[in-house]
């Protein structure tokens, strides 16, 4: 299985509260590259796993609007800025284990992302991301465990 790790584009620093921060035009732009860059690579989801918080909501969406398939999708209040990398992890094994996921996207926020993708890979190495950066892990269902196969952002496609 395919897990890609998605951090949101770059938000707003003002909102009533953290999880009502929008996303920038930046970060919609950001959004839309990263979107494209997907669909140029032929990568097509069979669900999306999106944050509650505002920003990921809209970076999903804005992926969305671009790609050419229509996944399932579940906002899940496990993938917030502070949520626990285990929980997500055992989320991940007991969504595989009940429906046929090829590849899953997840949209969340540093430093989950980062912290995520040392827990689900057998090197362990938390990377940095930029907004709206994706990680691709070559995931092992048996194992439980994968390896980071690629870490690319918007400033590597512009």
């Amino acid at each position: 299985m395919q897990v890609f790790i998605m951090r949101h584009g770059d938000a707003s620093q003002f909102g009533s509260s953290d999880a009502e921060r929008p996303l920038t035009e930046q970060g919609q732009l950001e959004a839309s590259v990263m979107a494209k860059w997907l669909q140029g690579n032929h990568i097509e989801f069979d669900h999306i796993l999106i944050s509650p918080y505002k920003r990921a909501q809209q970076t999903a969406a804005q992926l969305l609007s671009i790609l050419d398939c229509s996944p399932s999708t579940t906002t899940l209040d496990l993938i917030t800025p502070s949520g626990s990398t285990q929980a997500v992890h055992d989320y991940i094994d007991g969504i595989s284990a009940v429906e046929r996921i090829e590849r899953l996207l997840i949209v969340s926020h540093m430093p989950l992302v980062s912290y995520l993708v040392a827990e689900l890979t057998v090197e362990q190495e938390a990377p940095i991301f930029q907004t709206a950066g994706i990680a691709e892990v070559e995931y092992d269902l048996k194992r439980m465990k994968g390896h980071l196969t690629r870490l690319v952002s918007p400033n590597d496609l512009c």
